[in-house]
């Protein structure tokens, strides 16, 4: 199983959940192929299709938010390559207001607050702008895979956008993670695990 980080996260972001599934997990740093220049989304999803191909498959992929979207449209893109997908707080449209009020907070901060992507500020802000036109929804009909899409019930920015992902992918199912916000894998890593092992462990048997 691989274990896609968001923005703001590290491969570590999952060490907690990899711990509760026991097995073979992998994590990889997303931001390592675009770092020491302005990584654009398409850089990013070029350098995250090159890894995938390093993967025996069909293989399981789970991402949160913007690890969601690179698996998202990985599988849109690849489907023979993906046995089964668990996508949380993810978007398949990108809501622009949200990612324009991102783009103001990350100016206000710090430098530093970067530092443990080991990204600059400008380079986050730039890869955010890059993102603002992604719209999946015509591809989604390529994904044939079982789909779990997850929220956390205090993540009220991707609530709506988790139940329109569901409906959009009628072999997707909806669970919500009580007492958990965006970061769902850091806010409730035991109940994730235990909701992602069934699931994966399900999918298998299709």
């Amino acid at each position: 199983m691989t274990l896609l980080h968001g923005l703001g996260q590290t491969p570590d972001s999952w060490d907690a959940v990899a711990r509760n599934l026991g097995g073979n997990t992998l994590q990889p740093d997303l931001f390592a192929p675009v770092r020491g220049g302005a990584g654009t989304w398409r850089e990013l999803f070029h350098a995250f299709s090159q890894y995938c191909e390093t993967l025996d498959g069909p293989f399981q992929l789970c991402g949160l938010s913007l690890g969601g979207i690179l698996a998202l449209q990985y599988t849109a893109e690849h489907p023979e390559r993906v046995k089964s997908l668990a996508l949380i707080g993810t978007q398949c449209v990108m809501p622009k207001r949200l990612l324009a009020l991102q783009s103001a907070l990350f100016r206000l901060l710090p430098d530093k607050t970067f530092q443990p992507m080991g990204l600059s500020k400008g380079d986050v802000i730039g890869l955010t702008r890059s993102m603002r036109t992604l719209d999946f929804r015509g591809q989604l009909e390529h994904i044939s895979c079982p789909v779990l899409v997850l929220c956390g019930q205090r993540d009220r920015a991707n609530r709506k956008a988790a139940r329109n992902l569901c409906q959009e992918l009628p072999q997707a199912e909806l669970v919500w993670i009580p007492e958990a916000g965006h970061e769902v894998n850091r806010d409730a890593p035991e109940a994730l695990a235990e909701v992602l092992r069934s699931f994966f462990q399900r999918a298998g048997k299709i």
